[in-house]
């Protein structure tokens, strides 16, 4: 059953109030009130945002590009996390630097390690993503709305893809008042996918493990067939080793990795250099009889052009075309 919070702060009371009776500006102007209240579902939450957010707080690198395509990086307020300058134009990135960062400490998962408290005293009227132990009711307590990437929430989602980018470029154009522009960010990311097919070599069929090493700890994780990774890979014409198991990500033994035996592998990452993360699957004994590895048939991605669904998984889908057309 789905709940329902609402998000109606002080402030957001009184700006709401100074909007009444002004036609405000065209699509996607600060501060319009064009089309609020608005409410989308997120997570299986109602959430109602009474005017299009303009102190958002952003702790995950992967809505980022969202708001890039729909001209809205101006409503950022703070950060939070690592925003890797690889995954974002000049423009982007020069807009992500203007804002305020809290801490960029990752943990060896990947995961953001912020407090509650940090949060709420940004007072942002949006939040976008959710930190490791930080709740969505503590921040409802505070008046502040949460939007988290399908893939990031509680239940996760089935059968991601790239239906699961653009509903979601849809729902962050009505939640900023640019669904023009979100319609136009969804037909430019179909013609993108569309470019890769049409470039693919003949050579396909190819089984393909994507992986995330946890460094240090002699582990690896492999994404399986409710993650991005599988309709990626199959867009480009290969399988996922790992696509029969009904899981987005989990712990793999290097014996069964060497049961699959992929022909290649993709090595998932935020942080660290390509060495690292190849020597971090090397480390772990029994590594070095993968086909891939004695081939040097490994590549190593940052994480969001890979997972979750969103834009930078197009970015991805374009480097791993390039990849496997030199192999």
């Amino acid at each position: 059953m789905k709940r329902h919070l609402a998000w109606l702060g002080t402030g957001l009371l009184a700006a709401a109030l100074a909007g009444c009776g002004s036609t405000g500006p065209a699509e996607g102007g600060r501060g319009s009130a064009g089309g609020h209240p608005v409410t989308v579902e997120n997570c299986g939450v109602d959430v109602t945002l009474d005017r299009a957010p303009s102190r958002v707080m952003i702790v995950n690198s992967a809505p980022l590009q969202y708001l890039s395509s729909l001209g809205v990086l101006d409503r950022l307020a703070s950060r939070a996390g690592k925003f890797p300058a690889e995954y974002y134009s000049e423009q982007t990135l020069a807009a992500v630097r203007k804002v305020p960062s809290l801490t960029d400490r990752l943990g060896s998962d990947g995961h953001l390690r912020i407090s509650t408290e940090s949060i709420i005293a940004e007072e942002p009227d949006l939040l976008l993503g959710l930190p490791e132990g930080v709740t969505r009711e503590s921040l409802a307590a505070a008046g502040i709305p949460v939007l988290l990437e399908p893939s990031f929430c509680p239940e996760g989602i089935s059968d991601p893809g790239y239906e699961t980018i653009y509903s979601q470029m849809r729902l962050y154009g009505k939640v900023f008042g640019r669904e023009a522009k979100a319609e136009q960010a969804v037909t430019e990311l179909r013609r993108r996918i569309e470019t890769v097919e049409a470039g693919l070599p003949a050579q396909k069929s190819r089984k393909v493990a994507v992986l995330w090493p946890y460094r240090g700890e002699g582990t690896v994780g492999a994404y399986g067939g409710q993650s991005m990774a599988t309709p990626q890979l199959e867009t480009l014409g290969a399988r996922n080793v790992f696509a029969d198991v009904d899981k987005r990500v989990f712990e793999v033994s290097m014996e069964e990795l060497l049961g699959r035996d992929p022909d290649v592998i993709v090595l998932l990452h935020t942080d660290g250099t390509d060495q690292e993360i190849k020597q971090a699957l090397l480390d772990i004994p029994g590594a070095g009889d993968l086909r891939a590895v004695k081939n040097d048939a490994m590549t190593v991605q940052l994480f969001n052009f890979t997972e979750p669904p969103t834009p930078l998984v197009l970015d991805g889908l374009e480097r791993l075309a390039a990849y496997l057309k030199e192999r």
